[in-house]
């Protein structure tokens, strides 16, 4: 296929995606649970997006709002917390503490920036980068309706982030890298953001390293979270490729039969 039809199905893909996640918006701010919204048409780690969910039971502690403990999300807008549908809790796994600078890509309505804010404290920041206006709007009037101040949502893709080198301690993100269509610039960009001995800690769905991408698309579309996955082998390596050291993939539950939701920790060397 020519390198200008590669782009188009980029395009494609990356404006199905945008729309989506721009109708999940829609759907908290009108009322429409997001569960609902996934079982009509499907998105990442929900319901309809692959076998990963067994039943209603299941889904709620597998996707979105339901791996967040309640207590930690229970005084949070429940906007925020209705937006989530991500296939994991990365601010539980980044090890945040007072006063870091936090960047979450692909933030949503922003459950994770919001929760990332509450324990960097008043010393620290937290962003959060997303290409969808009605995201972006929506995650600002969070912000609003929780009274915090250290955050600030921009718009921006992974691939080219709007913050400068060397502008954060650690980058999150959740059940979103899989959806980019360039997976290496997002790597890249998350090295350069970060600042030296800085890390990341995020959440997505990785496929084991015997499944072809054919086989990937197989269990499940691209929006969903599965066509677009990462092998172990491949994500570890495309971390190396770009600098960064002591990577690691750890698989927390499945999201379809080889292809699981994951934990991803890496360090940018000090030096």
């Amino acid at each position: 296929m020519s390198q200008s039809g590669d782009q188009g199905i980029d395009t494609q893909l990356r404006e199905q995606v945008r729309t989506r996640y721009a109708q999940a918006a829609t759907a908290v701010t009108t009322g429409t649970r997001n569960a609902e919204l996934l079982v009509e048409e499907g998105s990442c780690c929900g319901p309809s997006a692959s076998p990963c969910h067994g039943g209603s039971a299941s889904t709620e502690r597998r996707f979105g709002a339901g791996l967040y403990e309640p207590a930690a999300a229970m005084d949070l807008p429940v906007e925020a917390v209705e937006a989530s549908l991500g296939c994991g809790n990365p601010t539980a796994v980044a090890d945040l503490q007072e006063g870091e600078r936090v960047l979450d890509l692909g933030s949503g309505g922003g459950i994770d920036v919001l929760l990332s804010a509450r324990r960097v404290g008043e010393s620290g920041f937290a962003y959060g980068v997303d290409m969808t206006d009605e995201m972006l709007e929506l995650a600002r009037k969070n912000a609003v309706r929780a009274g915090a101040r250290n955050v600030e949502f921009l718009k921006g893709a992974m691939e080219d982030l709007p913050l400068s080198d060397g502008a954060v301690d650690v980058v999150i993100s959740n059940c979103v890298i899989n959806l980019s269509t360039d997976k290496p610039a997002v790597l890249a960009e998350m090295f350069r953001v970060l600042a030296p001995g800085g890390r990341i800690g995020v959440s997505d769905v990785v496929a084991e390293d015997h499944l072809t991408p054919a086989e990937r698309a197989e269990r499940g579309s691209y929006v969903g979270c599965l066509a677009g996955a990462l092998s172990m082998s491949e994500y570890l390596h495309g971390l190396a490729a770009v600098g960064f050291i002591d990577a690691s993939v750890e698989f927390t539950h499945q999201a379809a039969d080889g292809m699981h939701a994951a934990i991803v920790r890496a360090a940018k060397p000090s030096a």
